[in-house]
């Protein structure tokens, strides 16, 4: 009986320790994911940029991020971005800021806790902590 107890009692420090590995994995995989989002996102707004001369505003891009990307500046419109990505965490958003040199997007990534000093000054859902800008 008390071989039994051992067996089990292994057998759940095993299994608690592999649903802990295997969070940390999925948390590092969806921050990859906004990683590559935002590189999408850096080029099409590099493609609208050598198209219309300026990067778009905020309210034709969406501060969250959720509609195509296209050009009305030129003729027939060109659509940079098909389907604009979205954080893979619903709540969370990429944020889009256009500034006068150029414009950040900013996501919060679940494995890095300190802020992005870039991105203190908006809110994705939660404290933005990773961004990108313009080249």
């Amino acid at each position: 009986m008390i071989e039994l107890l051992v067996v089990i009692s292994i057998m759940a420090v095993l299994i608690s320790l592999s649903a802990f590995g295997l969070q940390q994995a999925r948390e590092s995989a969806r921050d990859g994911q906004r990683k590559a989002d935002l590189e999408t996102i850096r080029t099409g707004l590099s493609f609208y940029k050598s198209d219309c001369n300026v990067y778009p505003t905020e309210a034709a891009s969406t501060t969250k991020m959720g509609t195509v990307l296209t050009a009305s500046c030129i003729t027939p419109t060109p659509v940079y971005i098909e389907k604009m990505p979205t954080d893979p965490v619903s709540g969370r958003n990429y944020i889009y800021v256009r500034s006068t040199s150029g414009y950040r997007i900013c996501a919060s990534l679940e494995t890095e806790v300190d802020a992005d000093s870039n991105c203190s000054t908006v809110s994705c859902g939660t404290t933005c902590n990773y961004s990108v800008t313009n080249p």
